[in-house]
């Protein structure tokens, strides 16, 4: 085979647009998910070889009926992006309506459950058999930043997914693996560069990176043959404060 399959989750910015166009100027086909067609369609800029798949991820039907229609487009699936994701504002947890709770674990919990769910259906089915699933984690899932407990708990478990997926898809020569990062220059960590919230009770600017790094990084990881996988790759701006964090 010389046309490569992706599907990226949250494709229409951020991390997701940048990581889909990369793959795009890489001849890989792409298909694009997000909540709205119009910021997809301008991550695919035309491409012949993008597919527009407008999804709300947490809802159940509208992610069968996106990979049903992969399926009868492309045929196979080669990689899943898992990328998708929402945080909240940060406050204690008493602070925090339990409405917000729920919207973060609708798309950060529902959403990659159901994501990878249809992937590894896909993957294990097709010949030849097998794929390679890359979750988004989060620096978070080893070292949550004060008053995070939505956002945290909710990469907490993807990372059991990621581990979970990792030991029940050998058996499909399904690879999974999981990309932690720190800090990269998107519209979701702008506020970084003002000044964030630190352990010690301060207020500090972070460092932040080019969100490309990140886009180059997923590559790297899913372009690796099925026998070998990246467990966990961290990424982060080299002067954030992750390894002191607390």
């Amino acid at each position: 085979m010389t046309e490569k399959t992706i599907l990226i989750t949250g494709a229409g910015s951020g991390i997701g647009r940048v990581t889909a166009q990369h793959f795009l100027e890489n001849g890989w086909r792409v298909a694009l998910v997000g909540r709205r067609s119009e910021p997809l369609e301008e991550t695919a800029a035309g491409s012949t070889n993008a597919l527009i798949l407008p999804c709300d991820v947490a809802d159940e039907a509208a992610v069968d009926a996106a990979f049903a229609r992969l399926s009868d487009t492309w045929g196979r699936l080669d990689a899943l992006f898992n990328n998708a994701g929402v945080n909240t504002v940060s406050a204690p947890i008493d602070e925090i309506p339990v409405a917000e709770w729920k919207r973060v674990c609708d798309i950060n919990i529902t959403g990659m459950f159901l994501m990878a769910r249809g992937a590894f259906a896909l993957m294990r089915r097709q010949k030849p058999q097998g794929g390679r699933i890359i979750n988004n984690g989060s620096i978070s899932a080893h070292a949550p930043r004060p008053g995070t407990v939505p956002y945290t708990m909710s990469k907490h478990a993807v990372t059991g997914l990621t581990r979970c997926l990792s030991l029940d898809g050998r058996a499909f020569n399904i690879a999974c693996g999981q990309i932690d990062i720190g800090n990269a220059l998107t519209d979701m960590s702008r506020r970084k560069t003002a000044g964030v919230s630190q352990a010690d009770g301060s207020t500090r600017v972070e460092a932040v990176m080019d969100v490309s790094h990140l886009a180059s990084s997923v590559y790297h990881m899913v372009t690796l043959p099925l026998d070998a996988n990246v467990q966990f790759m961290t990424v982060m701006a080299r002067d954030m404060p992750y390894i002191g964090r607390g």
